[in-house]
């Protein structure tokens, strides 16, 4: 009799198994995943930037559910000054490998992502490794060496101490930045026109060291004094062009040190403020090209 019972209590078991075969699996897979990621951390740098932006926030939820949690994922990691990070796809989330793929096969999307953080946590190269079984890491080589900001940090706090009094207010300190830069760095053509590298342009180096610069480095320049003045900024891109979000008395203005930086046909030096903590329909009005930024990611400039 016993026999009996425990064998159909068997049949029954593997029946239930069967059944519920789906749901058993994903309890082991997520089971296996927490046990593995259950102390999933992140300890931020010292240029970790503690505030959210509309289109990415910090998150400590690595567990995600939707696309926009694993760009959150992405940006803490970014924003945190992470140099690895790995964390799991939940079984419930069904799209979560082809939404990771979407992420890292799409340059604009992290080009953008990195536009929220601290230059110095910004990176030159992102790789992004995922395997069917959900686990995911994240690989950033970063755009600055530990030896590029600690001659950075220095030149940048030289030149504050320099040119910045405390009685300065924040218009006016960001006045005086934009015109030392604009006044000490000439536009690098040869670098943007013909793809010719003889200096690092594309970075605060070259403006700072070496007096040339792109977009890249004018806005990574601009975008250090704004930190060294406790300014909250971002960069802001188009397809053709960067430059820099400044938040001033409850208000987000555009800033493009580039612009107003403009290439002579004599090669003079030129110095305007066409492009100086304007609003939107200014910068609008002053360039529809380059500048046509796309508003449902810099969303806090839409209506600048």
């Amino acid at each position: 009799m016993k026999k009996l019972f425990y064998t159909g209590l068997m049949l029954i078991l593997a029946g239930i198994c069967y059944i519920y075969q789906n749901e058993i699996k994903f309890f082991i897979y997520d089971a296996k995943n927490y046990i593995l990621h259950k102390n999933v951390t992140i300890t931020p740098n010292e240029y970790y930037r503690d505030y959210n932006f509309n289109y990415v926030q910090n998150t400590n939820h690595f567990k995600p559910n939707t696309k926009q949690d694993l760009i959150n994922i992405f940006y803490t990691v970014i924003n945190s000054g992470m140099e690895s990070f790995e964390f799991y796809c939940p079984s419930q989330y069904t799209d979560c490998i082809e939404d990771i793929k979407s992420i890292a096969n799409d340059q604009n999307i992290l080009s953008h992502i990195n536009n929220f953080v601290h230059p110095f946590n910004g990176f030159n190269h992102i790789e992004t490794e995922y395997t069917t079984s959900g686990e995911i890491v994240i690989s950033v080589d970063k755009t600055y060496s530990s030896g590029d900001i600690a001659m950075i940090n220095e030149e940048i706090d030289k030149l504050s101490n320099k040119l910045v009094s405390s009685t300065n207010s924040d218009v006016e300190k960001i006045k005086i930045i934009h015109d030392y830069i604009i006044n000490n760095t000439k536009y690098d053509s040869d670098r943007s026109d013909y793809d010719i590298i003889n200096y690092r342009s594309d970075v605060a180096y070259g403006p700072l060291f070496e007096g040339y610069g792109i977009c890249g480095g004018y806005s990574d320049t601009m975008a250090l004094f704004l930190e060294k003045f406790d300014i909250k900024n971002y960069k802001i891109s188009s397809d053709k062009h960067v430059w820099n979000a400044v938040y001033l008395d409850g208000a987000w203005y555009h800033l493009d040190l580039t612009w107003d930086d403009p290439v002579t046909s004599n090669n003079t030096d030129v110095l305007t403020d066409d492009f100086f903590l304007i609003s939107s329909d200014e910068l609008n009005n002053n360039d529809a090209t380059e500048h046509q930024f796309d508003g449902s990611i810099y969303s806090e400039l839409k209506e600048a």
